[in-house]
C-alpha cells in the first residue's frame, strides 16, 4: 500500500492536537478519510523475486503482520510524533511492552535496578520473571537517589521505574535518576502510563526508553488492549523489532485502528481528566472522613516541587486513604453509584480500587506497608462524568459510611 501524494506533506511545523489527528496517516488507492483497518495475516508478492527481496530486507514492504501491518504502523509513526521518538512498536499489551523492553536487552549476567514501587505485574516481572533467566535484581525506594546510586554494580545494564507510581502516586525524578544511570552506562526505562504523553515527557528529561499500557488513556474507553515501546531507531529496529517478531506479543490492527482513534481526542479527554481530578482531590482532601489525599498536583503532595518540574499538571488519578478500615473501605467503596469498581483506569468512566487486595494483592501486608499501600487504600480513576455529580457521589458515600 503506498501513501497517496496529499498526504506527504511536510509536518513539522503541526501542534500536537493537529499531529494527533494526522500524522501517520496512510491512504489506500481508496482515499479514506479514517485511517484503514487491514485485517490480514499475510501479504501477495507480485513474484518470487519480490518475496526473496522483502525477506531479505532489499526491498521495503510488509511480509506478515506478526511482524508489521499498516494500520499498526499508522499507530506507531503516531506515537512517534507525540512522544518525540525516532521509533516506536506496538505491542498486544502493555505488559507486553514493559516485558520485551527488557527481554530484547538483557542476558544472564545483567543487573537491573528497579523503583520498589511499581504495578503488581510490572513487580512479578522484575522481582521473579527477570531472576529465572540469571539477570539479577535490584529494588530500590525510587524517591531516594542516593539508593538509585548505590545500587549500581559493573554488570548493571538497566533502571526502571514508574512515574507516578501505582497506586500512591510517588514520583521518581526523572532526570536526576537519568543522570546516574548515564554514569553506569544503563539504559533507563520509564513506563509513563499514568503521567499519559501529554502530562510528561521522559525522553526530553533524559530517558531511553519509554513503554506505554494504550489500554489506558490512549484508548480511553476501556475497548481494546494494547501497549507500545518508544525509543532510539537501534534499539527499536535491532533488538526489540526482532524479538516481538519471534516470540509474537504483536498489536492487533483492530486494536491499533482503536488507539488511533482514540489519539484523536486524547488531548481534550486529558484535559477533562485532570482538572476533574483536581477538584476531586481538594473536594477529598476537605472531607473529615478522609484520612489523607495524594494528588501531584496539590501543594501538599510529598513531591509537588517534582511534580512542578517534570509534569505539566496533576494527573487524571487521585489516591486517598479513608478513616477506619478495610471494612470502612468496602463500604464506601460498595455505596458509590456512578464511579464503578475496576481495577482498570484510563476509562470515560470513573473507576475506584482498592489496591491491597486487587492490583498489589500478591504482595505480603509488610511489603504492601513499605509502598505505602494500606487496607484504607483506594485509588480513582477520573472519568468524563460531570465533575459535580463525581462530588455528590462521593458525598453520598462518605454519608453511608458514617451512618
Amino acid at each position: 500500500m503506498g501513501a497517496r501524494k496529499d498526504d506527504k506533506k511536510d509536518t513539522s511545523a503541526w501542534r500536537q492536537a493537529t499531529r494527533l489527528v494526522h500524522e501517520g496517516t496512510l491512504r489506500s488507492q481508496f482515499g479514506e478519510t479514517s485511517e484503514a483497518i487491514f485485517l490480514n495475516s499475510g501479504y501477495i508478492y507480485n513474484s518470487a523475486e519480490q518475496a526473496e527481496a522483502r525477506f531479505k530486507g532489499d526491498e521495503e514492504g510488509y511480509v506478515y503482520s506478526r511482524y508489521a501491518n499498516p494500520t499498526v504502523s499508522m499507530f506507531e509513526a503516531r506515537m512517534c510524533a507525540l512522544e518525540g521518538a525516532p521509533a516506536a512498536r506496538g505491542t498486544a499489551s502493555g505488559m507486553a511492552a514493559v516485558a520485551s523492553s527488557l527481554l530484547c536487552y538483557l542476558r544472564t549476567g545483567d543487573h537491573v535496578v528497579s523503583a520498589r514501587a511499581l504495578f503488581g505485574s510490572c513487580r512479578y516481572i522484575v522481582e521473579d520473571l527477570l531472576p529465572r533467566f540469571g539477570i539479577e535484581t535490584t529494588l530500590v525506594d525510587g524517591r531516594d537517589l542516593d539508593a538509585w546510586a548505590k545500587a549500581v554494580r559493573p554488570s548493571t545494564r538497566a533502571f526502571f521505574f514508574e512515574t507516578p507510581t501505582n497506586p500512591v502516586l510517588e514520583l521518581v525524578d526523572i532526570e536526576a535518576v537519568a543522570k546516574i544511570a548515564k554514569k553506569a552506562g544503563a539504559l533507563v526505562v520509564v513506563d509513563n502510563v499514568f503521567a499519559t504523553p501529554l502530562l510528561q515527557r521522559p525522553l526530553q528529561l533524559g530517558a531511553d526508553i519509554v513503554v506505554y499500557s494504550a489500554t489506558k488513556h490512549i484508548d480511553g474507553q476501556g475497548r481494546c488492549l494494547g501497549g507500545v515501546v518508544l525509543g532510539p531507531k537501534e534499539f527499536i529496529e535491532e533488538k526489540l523489532h526482532n524479538f516481538l517478531k519471534h516470540t509474537g506479543p504483536s498489536l492487533s490492527p483492530f486494536n491499533a485502528w482503536v488507539m488511533l482513534k482514540g489519539l484523536e481526542t486524547l488531548p481534550v479527554r486529558v484535559e477533562r481528566h485532570c482538572a476533574s481530578a483536581a477538584a476531586l482531590a481538594d473536594f477529598l482532601a476537605d472531607r473529615k472522613e478522609i484520612a489523607r489525599v495524594f494528588y501531584p498536583g496539590r501543594s501538599d503532595h510529598p513531591q509537588a516541587a517534582i511534580a512542578k518540574k517534570q509534569m505539566e499538571g496533576g494527573g487524571p488519578l487521585i489516591a486517598f486513604e479513608v478513616k477506619g478500615d478495610k471494612k470502612t473501605a468496602f463500604r464506601f467503596t460498595n455505596a458509590l453509584r456512578i464511579i464503578k469498581i475496576s481495577n482498570n483506569l484510563g476509562d470515560a468512566k470513573s473507576l475506584i480500587t482498592h489496591p491491597a487486595t486487587t492490583t498489589h494483592q500478591r504482595l505480603a501486608p509488610e511489603v504492601r506497608a513499605e509502598l505505602g499501600i494500606f487496607d484504607t487504600t483506594l485509588r480513582i480513576s477520573v472519568g468524563l462524568e460531570d465533575v459535580e455529580d463525581l462530588k455528590a457521589d462521593l458525598d453520598q458515600a462518605l454519608v453511608a459510611v458514617q451512618g
